[in-house]
């Protein structure tokens, strides 16, 4: 290891421990020792801390005992000259306690009300962490990069952008090359808004404009073995040794490195993270720390994002198409602006549908695509017109059931052309052209290009043809669009009726393994999966398409348990695959063996015994609930692959199922919802209970307009007799 970089991580462990002491002192003297403490929306108080020491900070106190007894004796002294001894330990070390120093650092800011700096996204929340999983583990993020300073030119700086975003990688930005920032950059260059939330969707995030926001990033990483692996804070060896194996991330320098990004770098190559700088700084090119090199110079900005890739492992695919924009998922949550937008089509501006239909093989032409109308040079800057977007499909394995599915994918296809802003789906769609896509020659042409190459790409093992058809002729619309909303409607009714005692087989996903290495999702007709990302019909066609892959077929076998839904050979198969560590799962049940949770639900359910009922909370509510605790400090309790009776990670759609925790007594036994939540189920909470004969039970659940408390709960409940108040006791 070189003692250059050895000397410049210790130095600067020093000076920001002792910066960090001084901030703390300071908090101390001014606010006292019981003064609260932390990071907002995070059941892990300070996760760096927690997941290395498994210590609970609530408390400047708390933080000066991390000060006093775990920090300052990481410390170590520079090595001399005649040092022959090896100091490896010292600089992981001086990276630990550069993290410490951080995270301490960052969380007094927020004391004082100093982060998140304006224009910057600070510290990442619980909520997003898991919002975002289904991403980590599916493979449509394979990593991130955490790129530090600022490129030499703008123009640099949007090509290292774009190389990361056509592999879908997520890019943290943070601090700055003497004070210009890659945020600043990329502002400038009408490649980001001035909102830091807004980054997510297209996959960057200013977190701020200091080296010390690095630790943002690797909070955000340790939370993935304390969140998806299951590990407790305190069993840091199991920490380091899952972020080094499964969270796929990198530090990219850009300009002069200094002794603090040298410390802070030290830190995350200790995490399993290598650093590449653009500067001639010394190497550390053997493995041991990482899993390939720790530090490594890369000066060629054309070959620096390749080279990240590599000396990570980052297992990424660039999907090449003949279209003149860049095609990447990192584009999927881009917006075009009114004032930037060339042509729309749907909404309140035209007619726009979407219909995929299955034909015969010797119907088809494979690749043909058909433009029919006029196109969008025909139209002037901000105008609109009709669209329909028909897609034909044959295959030996293709089935009628898979239509739905298929044309579901033509959403996230459509967005990930850069430029394009798609919505909604069937004759519900709006989609949007930006200027700037039409200036790089995009027309309707390319809408065909993408979905056949993106369709025929994801569903090869099912689909041995496609063909498009893309027209703007208003009477074609209203030829086909009958015909569409016939198949819309003939779907939805066949998937409406289909039980779990109608079907065989459920479908098993075990995608979040990935990160959850325990962890079984069970999916039948009645109860989706816990991410809500996918139901029984989709498990069906993932297993067609890859029959080797993460979702099987489940052998129902012999019933158990009709009421709280056991079969043996569910069991078995779980047993199986949660390498052995569950023994018995229950589908409809919440306080009897309940399915496991990943780290990616929707919403968490949870047991209120003074009300003899359950609460959900989606994570998308930031607020306080009747149990005492916000949804971020909830699914600390649930997720990583364990069992947890009386606690169920679930999709939001599973509330309104005939089969919602009906072992347990079903939906009379719904107490309360954000109304958010409610809102969103509203048409089928009524329906349901109406089925139930209880029309009014949508009034009867509270929500955090009526009752935050368990007693402002329970006054609620029996001034509307909630039927939860009258069923045989939970307990």
């Amino acid at each position: 290891m070189s003692k250059i970089v050895a000397a410049a991580a210790i130095r600067a462990s020093h000076e920001i421990v002792g910066r960090a002491d001084e901030a703390l002192q300071r908090a101390l003297d001014e606010k006292g020792s019981d003064c609260k403490v932390e990071f907002p929306e995070t059941a892990f108080y300070m996760p760096m801390i927690y997941a290395i020491l498994g210590e609970e900070v609530r408390t400047l106190g708390d933080l000066q005992e991390i000060m006093e007894d775990h920090t300052k004796p990481l410390l170590t002294e520079e090595p001399s000259e005649t040092n022959w001894l090896p100091y490896l330990s010292g600089t992981l070390d001086a990276g630990i306690a550069t993290l410490f120093a951080e995270e301490m650092i960052m969380a007094i800011r927020y004391l004082y009300g100093e982060e998140p700096q304006r224009g910057w996204h600070g510290f990442i929340s619980d909520t997003v962490l898991r919002t975002l999983g289904i991403q980590l583990v599916d493979g449509r993020m394979p990593g991130f990069a955490a790129i530090i300073g600022a490129a030499p030119t703008n123009e640099i700086a949007v090509h290292i952008i774009r190389e990361l975003q056509k592999r879908n990688i997520l890019s943290f930005l943070i601090g700055n090359h003497e004070g210009r920032t890659m945020r600043d950059q990329l502002l400038e260059e009408g490649v980001i808004t001035d909102d830091p939330y807004a980054g997510w969707d297209i996959y960057i995030v200013p977190l701020g404009p200091d080296t010390e926001s690095i630790i943002y990033a690797a909070n955000w990483a340790i939370r993935g073995a304390l969140t998806y692996g299951g590990h407790k804070g305190g069993d840091w060896k199991a920490c380091l040794d899952y972020t080094r194996a499964r969270i796929f991330a990198f530090g990219l320098g850009l300009g002069t490195i200094d002794d603090l990004k040298f410390a802070s770098g030290a830190g995350a190559i200790t995490m399993g993270f290598p650093v590449i700088a653009d500067t001639d700084i010394p190497e550390i090119l053997p493995t041991g720390v990482c899993t390939y090199e720790e530090l490594v110079s890369e000066p060629d900005h054309s070959r620096i994002v390749p080279r990240c890739i590599d000396v990570r492992g980052v297992k990424v695919t660039v999907t090449d198409i003949d279209v003149p924009v860049p095609v990447a998922a990192a584009f999927e949550g881009e917006t075009v602006r009114k004032e930037d937008m060339h042509i729309q089509f749907g909404s309140k501006y035209s007619t726009c549908f979407e219909y995929l239909e299955m034909a015969d093989m010797d119907e088809l032409e494979d690749g043909k695509i058909d433009v029919i109308g006029a196109d969008v040079d025909t139209v002037e800057v901000g105008g609109a017109l009709p669209l329909g977007i028909i897609v034909r499909v044959a295959g030996r394995k293709m089935q009628k059931d898979f239509e739905s599915i298929l044309e579901r994918r033509l959403h996230t296809i459509l967005n990930h052309p850069m430029g394009i802003f798609h919505m909604g789906q069937r004759n519900l769609a709006w989609i949007r052209i930006s200027k700037d896509a039409f200036a790089a020659g995009f027309r309707l042409q390319h809408f065909g290009t993408v979905i056949y190459a993106l369709l025929t790409n994801e569903f090869s093992a099912i689909l041995d043809k496609v063909e498009v058809t893309v027209t703007t002729e208003q009477a074609d619309i209203d030829r086909i669009l009958p015909k569409a909303v016939e198949a819309y409607r003939a779907r939805d009714e066949r998937v409406a009726g289909m039980t779990d005692e109608s079907v065989d087989v459920f479908y098993s996903c075990t995608l979040c393994q990935t990160f959850a290495p325990n962890h079984v999702c069970t999916i039948s007709p009645e109860r989706l999966g816990l991410c809500g990302a996918y139901n029984w019909l989709d498990g069906k066609a993932a297993y067609e398409i890859n029959p080797t892959g993460p979702n099987q077929p489940i052998e129902k076998g012999k019933c158990l348990d009709p009421v709280k839904g056991e079969w043996d050979k569910v069991n078995e198969f779980t047993y199986q695959n949660s390498n052995r560590t569950i023994e018995r799962v229950t589908l409809y049940s919440i306080m009897e063996a309940p399915m496991t949770s990943c780290g990616c639900f929707e919403c968490i359910l949870a047991v209120l015994p003074e009300a003899n009922g359950f609460m959900i909370v989606n994570r998308e509510y930031p607020g306080m609930t009747p149990l005492g605790m916000r949804f971020s400090t909830l699914a600390g309790t649930v997720g990583g692959g364990h069992q947890t009776p009386g606690f169920l990670g679930v999709g939001r759609r599973y509330v309104i199922s005939r089969k919602f925790i009906s072992g347990d007594g079903g939906l009379p036994r719904m107490v309360w919802m954000p109304q958010e939540l409610k809102d969103d189920l509203r048409e089928g909470l009524v329906e349901r209970g109406e089925e139930l004969g209880i029309p009014d039970l949508i009034d009867r659940i509270a929500t955090e307009t009526d009752a935050t408390t368990i007693q402002e709960l329970v006054e609620f409940l029996t001034e509307k007799e909630h039927p939860a108040l009258t069923m045989p006791p939970l307990f």
